[in-house]
């Protein structure tokens, strides 16, 4: 990208799971801001502690759907003054803003500019050094290669969103080619950006590159931008009130830790509808798992994906090796707002196995392995599979499967995803609906297409 013209640059503290960057922004003074912090505030506190800050100020450019604020974490910690928009209608202490209104940094200049679109009372913050724009922090408004999406509200509101976020992206657009671009939503993110995207940008970039900022027609701009909309997870419909209430504040000292489990506990659980989650990696479930657990495996999406596939009221144990990180796993589902873990299996799979209760296995092949046979079932997002899959593939998006699971033919069927997390969750969802003979693909079509020299085929999903 290119470079702003100036010295004053937020450190990015990137989420590459959620998809997600917030920023903190040394004030100067020994004190910083810090822009759209979640709830697992690790990562934020490690930057400022390097940078030898306290945090003071704590906005948020909107009422975020995809992960909890840890605005009022930081000011129950911190003592830091919380900036959002006054429309928020926000239950707790904060300073309320609107169009035009200025926080004083010290120095520096914030003013709030109303950028609806992503959600209604959403505000991009500029910031200035004297009466030079330095860069905007966008939120979900303008971001790297697009915008984020507009249905957030519902597909009733869709349109009328596009249409607000078409003129916040001309706002934006007219400032000064040089402003630095500081989103939240990127690469990865459901809120969404496209893959591959760079994290920050500035004005004149996005003028050159950004394609939605190539349409002048209001009405093409709105059919280009709810028509590259995919599917999100069934959680964004419930943070952005928990957001408005304002989040539990947490004591950091005792999370990340969980009852130790034993196996007759675990049992009368599941017997009671909790879901056991098996985080550990797929090779390992493959072998072994306990029956009907779900196989979530722990990496930088864990949260989406927990959040995504176990039922919101449901009581949740864990499963997991020794060396995978406990403190992480718990992170990655607070800030998704799940906190019904109510603790992990002791001693693991091990201690399942050894008073000899039944385990279930799933067999796992390589690409090369993949028989004509049998029915093969692709469970990336639209997006992915129209792009490229095995010729004859069935398509059902992995969110979408703990819904139609026991609608699928009860036939043998070879599941797949890119690389082989997805396609293990997939076939524990399909064998908790009762289906057998399944088998997971550790790799994807491309890998598929290298080991065979055939191409995947492409097509367009309606």
């Amino acid at each position: 990208m290119s470079e702003a013209a100036s010295d004053v640059e937020p450190t990015a503290v990137v989420d590459e799971g959620l998809g997600n960057s917030c920023y903190l922004l040394d004030l100067g003074d020994g004190s910083a801001l810090v822009v759209d912090p979640p709830r697992d505030l690790r990562a934020v506190r490690s930057a400022a502690d390097e940078a030898g800050v306290r945090i003071r100020f704590a906005a948020d450019t909107h009422l975020h759907a995809d992960f909890l604020s840890g605005a009022v974490q930081l000011a129950h910690d911190d003592g830091a003054t919380i900036l959002a928009s006054a429309a928020g209608r926000r239950r707790f202490p904060h300073r309320g803003l609107g169009e035009g209104d200025e926080s004083d940094l010290g120095g520096l200049r914030l003013t709030a500019l109303a950028t609806p679109g992503h959600t209604d009372e959403h505000l991009s913050f500029l910031l200035r050094d004297g009466e030079r724009a330095v860069g905007v922090f966008t939120g979900g408004s303008l971001i790297v290669g697009s915008a984020a999406r507009t249905d957030l509200l519902g597909e009733d509101r869709a349109e009328e969103l596009a249409r607000a976020q078409f003129a916040s992206l001309r706002r934006l657009s007219a400032l000064p080619a040089a402003t630095a671009v500081w989103p939240t939503h990127g690469a990865g993110s459901f809120c969404s950006a496209p893959p591959g995207a760079q994290r920050t940008s500035t004005i004149g970039h996005e003028w050159a590159t950004n394609p939605l900022l190539g349409i002048e027609d209001e009405d093409r701009f709105v059919q280009r931008l709810l028509g590259s909309l995919g599917s999100y997870p069934p959680y964004f419909l419930r943070l952005a009130e928990v957001n408005r209430r304002g989040p539990a504040v947490l004591d950091p000292a005792s999370t990340g830790r969980l009852a130790q489990l034993p196996v007759s506990t675990v049992q009368v659980l599941r017997e009671n509808g909790a879901v056991v989650v098996d985080a550990r990696p797929v090779a390992d479930f493959a072998r072994a798992h306990i029956p009907g657990s779900l196989s979530i495996p722990l990496r930088a999406q864990f949260a989406t994906w927990l959040g995504w596939l176990v039922p919101p009221e449901a009581p949740i144990v864990v499963v997991r090796n020794p060396a995978q990180d406990l403190a992480e796993l718990v992170w990655q589902a607070l800030n998704i707002g799940v906190d019904r873990l109510v603790g992990e299996l002791g001693g693991g799979i091990d201690a399942w196995v050894a008073p000899g209760r039944p385990t279930a296995s799933t067999d796992l092949v390589g690409p090369a392995e993949v028989s004509g046979r049998r029915r093969v079932l692709d469970v990336r997002q639209s997006a992915e599979f129209a792009a490229g899959h095995l010729p004859g593939a069935v398509h059902v998006e992995l969110g979408a499967l703990a819904e139609t699971a026991r609608d699928l033919p009860g036939e043998p069927t070879v599941v797949m995803c890119g690389h082989g997390e997805r396609a293990m969750g997939a076939a524990s969802l399909l064998e908790r609906a009762g289906h057998g003979d399944l088998t997971v693909v550790a790799g994807g079509p491309e890998d598929w297409a290298q080991v065979t020299g055939r191409q995947p085929q492409v097509s367009r999903e309606p």
